[in-house]
């Protein structure tokens, strides 16, 4: 086989390379694992969010009171990701993508009664699609790690490296804040830990 005819095909493949390690962000961690400097709590009078061992816990309090931990800064297209462990009583908490609109679930619904991690949550559309093969990957006793890839309007789920979501909303902020969810009257506690994000 003459040489010539050989280069061409391993430009195109050098190519395709380069332009997929150009789609991957450069993440920078976005929790120090010694307090929540760079985020906020609301409500603003914190008593669920605590930072131990270089990771981030949340647990109700005994009025059932919810809450979100927002990132201070606000992004626009970006990769997102982080290790969580499901602790005690029924888990339904998420990842809020630029506002309260579009959230990624982690444990149980609460109006379907079941797991539907990884799949969209829209109020005043529930969920319109459901995250694929996740009772397979869903380690419920160990970490697990969740990675969001927000573009435009359509944003990609994998878990444990698996990807298992990609959907298209509606009418969302071109930039917002990343948030943590305690849903409201729950008695359930999670972790949260290796947060990351990084910005297309």
């Amino acid at each position: 086989m003459k040489i010539k005819s050989i280069v061409p095909g391993l430009m195109i493949i050098f190519f395709l390379i380069n332009h997929s390690y150009a789609q991957e962000p450069k993440m920078k961690t976005i929790f120090n694992g010694k307090n929540l400097k760079g985020w906020t709590v609301e409500p603003e009078d914190n008593i669920w969010w605590t930072v131990e061992d270089g990771k981030i816990a949340v647990e109700n309090d005994p009025t059932k009171t919810g809450s979100i931990l927002w990132t201070k800064k606000k992004y626009g297209d970006f990769v997102f990701q982080m290790d969580f462990l499901m602790g005690t009583g029924t888990v339904d908490s998420g990842i809020f993508l630029r506002s309260e609109k579009d959230q990624i679930q982690i444990g149980i619904s609460g109006s379907l009664q079941r797991d539907m991690t990884g799949s969209p949550y829209i109020p005043g559309k529930s969920y319109p699609v459901e995250a694929e093969g996740v009772k397979d990957i869903l380690q419920l006793k160990s970490w697990n790690t969740m990675k969001v890839k927000m573009v435009d309007q359509t944003y990609t789920v994998w878990i444990n490296g698996e990807e298992v979501m990609t959907y298209t909303s509606e009418n969302m902020p071109d930039k917002g804040p990343i948030g943590l969810q305690l849903h409201p009257n729950n008695e359930m506690s999670i972790q949260f830990k290796n947060i990351q994000v990084g910005k297309l």
